[in-house]
């Protein structure tokens, strides 16, 4: 009896959990969407290598990032590390690259504390963007 009451409310917790992602997910997808990129001049195409330290995990921090990579015709990846740290791979145009680690670097949900970046080279490959799970 105990364990079927243990179950049921275990179950009740993660439905909640489920849900509150979904709301945190949304939200993070509006706020991403909403901030006003401006017009570029072209610039060269750089790959970067970014690992965000701080508070960045748990916060939406990597879908905000591929949401705005998105909107901004990056490719690479991007994903959590162990230590509660994110790395990602950025490669566009170096303005829109760095539009995007400033923004995430300001981002108020998350707390980065260091930011890591590091020159790579390009990938011949044109890739998607994705998120690493």
């Amino acid at each position: 009896m105990k364990k079927e009451i243990y179950h049921n409310t275990l179950k009740k917790g993660i439905k909640r959990m489920n849900a509150f992602k979904r709301l945190r997910d949304a939200y993070v997808i509006w706020h991403a969407n909403s901030i006003n990129i401006p017009e570029f001049d072209s610039s060269n195409i750089v790959r970067k290598k970014v690992i965000f330290s701080g508070r960045v995990q748990k916060v939406g921090f990597r879908l905000e990032l591929f949401t705005m990579a998105q909107r901004l015709n990056l490719t690479g990846w991007v994903k959590n590390l162990e230590d509660g740290s994110v790395e990602a791979e950025l490669q566009g145009e170096e303005t829109k690259v760095e539009l995007l680690i400033t923004s995430m670097k300001s981002l108020k949900r998350a707390s980065v504390k260091k930011c890591d970046v590091i020159n790579i080279p390009l990938s011949e490959n044109r890739e998607d963007l994705t998120i690493v799970r």
